[in-house]
């Protein structure tokens, strides 16, 4: 039954992971330029994220197998589970997390980089030529990435000698907290470090997103249905051709040709004339015109709308819950830790109720709800980092060195904003264990016989005593809680980089206020905004010291030319009036323009 029910819990991981790795693909393939795909960028890529996420994944695994060694009805171990058994299920998922972890830190500090620097080595002229080899920018690669070897040697080092300061001797729970070997004290410092500066991208962009994902599927009904674009389109062209042809004909023998004032006219009319071709062509397309598939897939998209609104007011439910259970732990953690500063506010147990806790520990019981819903919360804060590096852009201070498009992004920000988004997912990773569910993502279901045994050597039993099953908490008195309940690895883990090192924990904890107050500003922001399609604005660093950055308004003008009017098609106002158009495939009557001999214009246009 053991084997059974373990070898069940890794194929739901494997088929998870196979789920990912499409996810990744996908996220690669979205972003990514057609001009400019590469594949060794495109392999990098989609093998980082995909290890990201089975690293974060990992955490309701390491907590079905540690809690399936208890039986929570009973509050005992299972007659299977004896200590060599445990141990084996903890030494394994050990091997597995500093396996990804190691892979993490490997395809952050190395692989990643020499990719970046080896397809920027690349030249067309000198390939054209045949003066560049792949030999030479692998070579020229390895140079500029050895920078960043010699970096890993130097964090491993610092691990490695770095002293630790054993307080709290009187507590067990401590004492296992402390690292003895020195080479997981080295890469606990590694990944403790690499936790802390995920933490601030966490902070900068999960935030922002965590607001503007939920908002980004309430607004995405159209504002003008494709029928409705083409007609209006067709109607505007006519009446814009026909105005060049009465200047034409009224300028017509002149020999000094066009009149300054019709000239200006007339090359405005062509510029109107080009943006209403391309609009033309885009409602062709969006609408599917000559191809069966795509116009039966627009009917589809636009039925489904509705539920998109839908959707989107429930993800800002889950936000709104999401935030309540950061803040409630946050402020637990802070008022009641066991240690303070020392330990980087570890918390020995929940002493305020906490909904988002509740739900995973209550789920965690039938294997594998929990898995699926914390599926759900990581690819939630997965879109929402990916959403705010695609709003805000990869930044130094103000200054935007990359910009995160549909389609439009290039290889270099591709790779930056993946490693981004590993060290982002480091700091998910604490969050949801430490901050969004500790008590779930520490000891899950798990529980104990708080009664002392009849005799020695004898078991607790607590039949007819229900009430004196309790859950597993790390500082209960009770000696036989520490026989029966086994905590995660992960929390172990994560506790032991706060322990050994207290101020990362301490500025991963008071991040978390934070990421919820900026969360909240941009909330207000977006509440406030008189115009949502005009761009929503984002304080980055709260300093007096640094400009607050903006996101760019002139990318509606980009999307304009680069993209043919998409804005058109996403903007607010007027949405179910578009999707009921585009489902029966009828346009309202076009309002008529008019194209007037003055001002050098165009005129109005509906």
């Amino acid at each position: 039954m053991a084997l059974l029910q373990s070898s069940l819990i890794w194929v739901t991981y494997a088929v998870a992971l196979a789920l990912l790795v499409i996810i990744a693909a996908i996220f690669v393939y979205i972003y990514q330029s057609p001009r400019d795909r590469a594949a060794s960028i495109t392999t990098v890529c989609i093998l980082t994220v995909s290890t990201l996420l089975a690293t974060v994944l990992l955490l309701p695994v390491d907590i079905a197998l540690v809690s399936s060694t208890t039986s929570s009805k009973t509050g005992l171990k299972k007659d299977w589970a004896t200590e060599d058994r445990v141990d084996n299920i903890v030494f394994g998922l050990k091997v597995v997390y500093f396996t990804l972890y190691s892979l993490d830190a490997l395809l952050c500090l190395l692989v990643v980089p020499f990719t970046y620097f080896f397809y920027e080595e690349y030249d067309d002229r000198e390939a054209e030529a045949g003066t560049q080899s792949i030999g030479q920018r692998l070579w020229a690669a390895s140079k500029y990435t050895l920078v960043f070897l010699f970096l890993c040697i130097i964090l491993f080092l610092v691990g490695f000698f770095l002293p630790v300061k054993e307080k709290h001797k009187d507590l067990d729970y401590f004492k296992d907290l402390l690292t003895k070997n020195q080479g997981e004290r080295a890469l606990t410092f590694a990944l403790g470090l690499l936790i802390t500066l995920g933490t601030l991208l966490y902070v900068l962009y999960t935030s922002a997103g965590l607001a503007l994902l939920p908002t980004t599927l309430i607004r995405s009904a159209p504002a003008i249905s494709a029928p409705n674009l083409a007609s209006t389109a067709a109607s505007e062209l006519e009446q814009n051709r026909e105005r060049q042809r009465q200047l034409e004909l009224r300028n017509e023998g002149r020999e000094t040709g066009l009149e300054p004032r019709d000239r200006r006219e007339l090359e405005a009319l062509v510029r109107d004339e080009r943006t209403l071709v391309r609009r033309e062509r885009l409602a062709a397309e969006s609408s599917g015109e000559g191809h069966a598939l795509i116009k039966i897939w627009s009917k589809v998209g636009a039925v489904f709308r509705p539920f998109k609104l839908i959707g989107g007011m429930l993800l800002l439910l889950v936000a709104v819950v999401i935030w309540v259970s950061m803040l409630i732990t946050a402020i637990d953690k802070a008022k009641n830790s066991i240690c303070g500063t020392h330990c980087g506010y570890l918390l020995g147990h929940i002493n305020i109720f906490q909904p988002m806790n509740f739900i995973f520990v209550a789920a965690s019981r039938v294997f594998p709800i929990d898995y699926i819903l914390f599926l759900l919360l990581v690819l939630f804060f997965f879109s929402a980092s990916v959403i705010g590096i695609a709003t805000v852009g990869i930044r130094f201070l103000w200054i935007v060195l990359f910009k995160i498009r549909k389609g439009k992004t290039s290889p270099q920000a591709l790779l930056m904003a993946t490693v981004m988004l590993l060290l982002m997912s480091l700091a998910i990773n604490y969050a949801l264990a430490m901050v969004v569910a500790p008590q779930y993502a520490t000891y899950g279901p798990q529980t104990f016989c708080d009664r002392l045994p009849r005799h020695p050597g004898e078991e607790p039993n607590c039949t007819g005593h229900e009430k004196r099953i309790k859950p597993c908490t790390e500082l209960a008195e009770n000696p036989a809680a520490a026989e029966i309940c086994t905590p995660s690895v992960a929390s172990t883990f994560i506790n032991s980089i706060t322990v050994n090192f207290p101020f990362f924990g301490v500025v991963i904890f008071w991040a978390q206020f934070a990421f919820l107050g900026k969360s909240a500003t941009f909330v207000v922001q977006i509440l406030q905004s008189a115009d949502h399609d005009a761009g929503v604005f984002l304080i980055v660093l709260v300093t007096t010291l640094v400009r607050t950055p903006k996101l760019d308004t002139d990318e509606l003008d980009e999307d304009l030319e680069d993209e043919e009017e998409e804005g058109l098609l996403s903007s607010t106002g007027r949405r179910f009036n578009a999707t009921w158009q585009d489902i029966t495939g009828r346009a309202r009557k076009a309002n008529p323009v008019s194209y007037g001999s003055t001002g050098g214009g165009s005129g109005s246009r509906s």
